[in-house]
């Protein structure tokens, strides 16, 4: 495998040169999209193509190169085919085997980018540079993620370190609208998360001397030190500085969403491009200092090195994520052609870039600062003509924000489900003082902090000062009811006719109609959404680990049992998968919220989603415990919704019971079947439910909801002899510590023949209940990707 990968890098490679020695060859704006159309083939697929497959597509696509010219652009498209399916099959392969899942391993390797520093751990990236096993060494190379639990050492970036750990392959949750962690895991190259054993017994073996992360982390705690602990502007100016995203929760983060600048702090190609033009400016500026310099090199050839090294350096002290990578390239590109006296158009720079980064990161498709960047720059060339004097300057920029907020309105609603109204007009006012004020201060007052020259001190205040008042500003757009659209998807129809849309209305003048092409978003921004029929319902039992959150709908209402796990660190699944979830399906109103009962793993997200619907009705039990004014949840409470029937079937109001067995039973009964939401219920509570003449002399199909997420004692004999169930699903975390669901329950639905449906395995579990019984559809299964294999 390594020897295909490395003729094919060879092959792909050595097509630039080659390229430019044909007569009337070169690279284009045409090689670079059939580049980018071969490498998204590749990256998409559902499953892994074989290797045989490759090596003909590479060797069919070197031949058409060299020997046929007018099928070069197909040559082309193949070789980034195979080069990009090469790339995932060794990324694929690297990962984790699954027999060490679990174990104690020895591992030996670097501290990678900035430790974090959490409420219950410190979480870092490790490159793995030696492991084993009992003494055996292990295959195993790669980047993995840990959490260091208890007292933790003082990590500190490129530390080499030897520690005990037990790992698990990269594993997250599927959900609709949801992140996809394993793709971004893909991207990056993790190999693997887990945690470190045994503090005692790991070693520090050494720090490497030259760690451009260790300038960064300097840097992030001078600032820290240079304003007033709690200030607000701290963890803004530190992600401004050198992409120091730690202090950002998600608050900020919200903001950011919400007004549509997060470009802005993520370090944008805009800041890059700044330090590129500060390298310049000071060529210029010594060149007028010794006129005599310029005689002999002219002072565009001089200043071209002199930006990129700047804007590297920059690049180097912001992490290197992709817009900078995309930046620094097209620098690069003008750098070149300004020492060989070249013009180059902003087109063919802009290709150039694009074919470097699918050379030595194809999988960077998988991201979506790939596409943002790229297609964002892309289109601003297509829409806008450069302007002349500092009026057309001041003119373009307002147009650039207009632009950008329609060009890449497709791309968010497809890779965020979500769009800022008020975006444009925050970038208007964020862009020009962030970009070439605040960014400028900050980057000087680094400078000046690092070396402890007089005046840091006193410009990272100025700096704060009008971080502040942007932040207040932003804030203050963000509270506004319609500032962020939820758009749930509509389908590629939809995206494919709004990106026409856009193309369309972004067309230089002369183009007739522009105004036609606003119709062609209506799709996509009004989706027809598919409901229920009166007397069915649909119910998604949402991927959210070791937790419950369980959504039903029915033809005009939607309820939501459970709301997510929150833990003590402080992450929430019901703000960042639940809400999300809902939102991608186009529930806008939550008629009524139903907690099962007070613990964490039930009741963590209820003020997230609380808050994302403020006029839902509030239900459950223990609300001492969740915090929340919730109307008691009692059997025999009865409603009906659209023909369905919901009903409370526990506890009962004699019952003084408290945690897990004050757990509120909610049945859901349609024209086709029942589902039964359990909830932490234990024994006593079966048994009661197993005495229920409503369930266990109904006629219908009834799918049940294994209680307490499968655990040993629950899902008895009893009841499943009573309730005779369809289907079991069970909501648990993967590879949970509890070890859910509990090998007696799963030998116990076997012997039944009752099939279990676990999300841990299939991710969120998609049910119908029609006039003809349960549907169910599983998330993983229903849209494959090789890197969820």
């Amino acid at each position: 495998m390594a020897r295909a990968l490395a003729l094919l890098r060879n092959a792909w490679s050595g097509w630039a040169c080659w390229a430019r020695t044909r007569r009337g060859g070169g690279l284009d704006a045409t090689h670079a999209l059939a580049a980018l159309c071969g490498v998204v083939a590749a990256a998409l697929l559902p499953h892994l193509a074989p290797l045989w497959l490759l090596l003909a597509c590479g060797l069919s696509g070197s031949f058409l190169l060299l020997r046929v010219a007018r099928l070069r652009v197909v040559g082309v498209l193949l070789l980034a085919f195979a080069w990009c399916g090469g790339v995932a099959t060794q990324v694929w392969h690297a990962r984790l085997p699954p027999d060490l899942q679990g174990l104690d391993l020895r591992i030996e390797g670097r501290v990678l980018g900035l430790p974090e520093t959490g409420k219950d751990a410190r979480r870092f990236e490790f490159a793995l540079d030696h492991a084993s096993r009992d003494g055996r060494a292990l295959p195993l190379r790669g980047t993995l993620r840990l959490s260091w639990f208890g007292d933790v050492p003082a990590l500190r970036p490129c530390q080499h370190w030897r520690l005990l750990v037990r790992l698990k392959r990269p594993h997250g949750q599927v959900n609709p609208g949801g992140y996809d962690s394993e793709r971004q895991a893909a991207w990056g190259g993790l190999i693997g998360t887990g945690y470190v054993r045994e503090a005692r017994s790991a070693r520090l073996l050494g720090t490497d001397a030259l760690c451009v992360d260790a300038l960064r982390a300097r840097i992030a705690t001078a600032i820290a030190a240079a304003l007033p602990t709690g200030d607000a502007a701290t963890p803004l100016l530190q992600a401004l500085a050198v992409g120091d995203q730690r202090g950002l929760g998600e608050a900020h983060w919200r903001v950011l969403r919400a007004t549509g600048v997060g470009h802005l702090i993520a370090i944008s190609g805009l800041h890059v491009g700044l330090a590129g033009i500060a390298g310049a400016l000071l060529v210029y500026a010594c060149t007028w200092l010794w006129p005599g310099v310029v005689l002999r090199w002219p002072r565009r050839v001089l200043a071209a090195p002199v930006a990129l090294a700047a804007a590297w350096a920059y690049g180097a002290l912001a992490g290197y994520g992709l817009p900078t990578v995309r930046t620094l390239l097209m620098i690069a590109v003008v750098a070149w052609a300004s020492t060989r006296r070249r013009g180059v158009g902003g087109v063919q720079t802009l290709a150039l870039a694009l074919l470097a980064v699918l050379v030595f990161d194809p999988l960077a498709v998988l991201g979506a600062g790939f596409w943002l960047s790229f297609a964002g720059v892309a289109l601003l060339v297509y829409a806008l003509q450069p302007g002349h004097g500092w009026r057309g300057w001041l003119a373009e920029l307002g147009l650039a924000q207009g632009v950008m907020a329609l060009a890449l309105l497709p791309l968010t609603v497809l890779l965020f489900g979500q769009a800022s109204r008020v975006g444009p007009l925050a970038n208007l006012v964020a862009v020009p003082l962030m970009g070439f004020i605040i960014v400028p201060i900050t980057l000087v007052a680094s400078l000046l902090l690092v070396g402890g020259v007089p005046g840091g001190v006193a410009l990272t205040r100025l700096a704060a000062w009008l971080m502040r008042v942007q932040w207040d500003l932003l804030q203050h757009m963000a509270a506004w009811p319609w500032a962020l659209a939820w758009l749930p998807w509509a389908g590629t129809g939809a995206f494919a006719l709004a990106c026409i849309g856009v193309l369309w209305m972004l067309a230089p003048r002369g183009v007739p109609a522009r105004w036609l092409g606003l119709p062609l978003l209506l799709p996509l921004l009004w989706p027809v959404l598919e409901r229920p029929a009166r007397g069915d319902f649909q119910a998604w039992v949402l991927d959210v680990g070791q937790g419950s959150a369980v959504l039903v709908r029915t033809a005009r209402h939607a309820l939501l049992y459970d709301a997510g796990p929150r833990y003590r660190s402080g992450f929430d699944l019901g703000e960042v998968a639940v809400v999300p979830s809902l939102q991608a399906l186009g529930v806008r109103r939550l008629d009524r919220l139903l907690i099962g009962h007070g613990d964490a793993d039930h009741a963590g997200g209820a003020h997230a989603v609380l808050a994302a619907y403020p006029h839902a009705l509030l239900q459950g039990s223990e609300p001492e415990r969740v915090g929340l004014p919730l109307l008691p949840c009692v059997r025999g409470q009865r409603w009906i919704w659209d023909e369905v029937e919901f009903s409370v079937l526990h506890p009962r109001p004699e019952d003084a019971a408290s945690g897990n067995e004050s757990s509120c039973v909610l049945a859901v009964r349609a024209r086709g079947g029942t589902l039964l939401l359990t909830g932490d219920i234990g024994a006593r509570s079966e048994r009661m439910l197993a005495r229920d003449a409503a369930l266990t002399t109904r006629a219908q199909a009834l799918v049940l909801l294994l209680a307490h997420h499968g655990s040993r004692f629950s899902s008895d004999a009893l009841l499943l002899d009573a309730l005779r169930p369809r289907l079991a699903l069970v909501s648990a975390g993967y590879r949970s510590s509890y070890g859910h669901p509990h090998p007696d329950v799963l030998a116990r639905l076997r012997a039944r023949g009752v099939p279990l449906f676990n999300t841990a395995d299939h991710g969120a579990l998609h049910m119908e209940m029609r006039a003809d019984g349960p549907h169910l559809m599983l998330s993983r299964e229903d849209a494959p990707r090789w890197w969820r294999e």
